[in-house]
């Protein structure tokens, strides 16, 4: 039986709303201080002895586009590494509208950074954010 095929209209995209730069700072502003002052000095460790072991150098923030992001900057000290570092955006915040985010993390990272499944509490600073 031949293979029929035919052209089917497709739904438009949904046109993302605008980011303010208001909350883009603020977000950033808030994030960099729960980075400073909470997650740093939990997760971020002096160099392993060993060399064999991959450890968190760095952990940031960044935005990208509509996308807020936590990343972690982990140092490879290993002679047989294929790079010095590499870099894991763990947490992914996107902006939907006005006060409204929604809210993506990598459990596994989480459990790599030694944060508990209820490492969501740390978010909760953010008055936008419903844990």
């Amino acid at each position: 039986m031949a293979n029929k095929r035919s052209w089917l209209a497709t739904p438009a995209k949904k046109i993302k709303p605008p980011l303010p730069d208001s909350i883009k700072s603020t977000l950033k502003e808030k994030a960099d201080k729960l980075i400073e002052e909470v997650i740093k000095p939990q997760h971020v460790k002096p160099a392993p002895n060993t060399n064999d072991f991959n450890y968190i150098a760095d952990i940031d923030s960044k935005w990208y586009r509509n996308y807020f992001y936590f990343c972690a900057t982990y140092n490879c000290p290993s002679p047989n590494a294929i790079s010095p570092f590499f870099e894991i955006k763990f947490v992914r915040m996107e902006y939907v509208a006005v006060n409204n985010f929604n809210l993506a993390n990598t459990i596994l990272i989480w459990l790599t950074c030694g944060i508990p499944n209820n490492g969501m509490k740390y978010f909760k600073i953010f008055p936008w954010i419903r844990v």
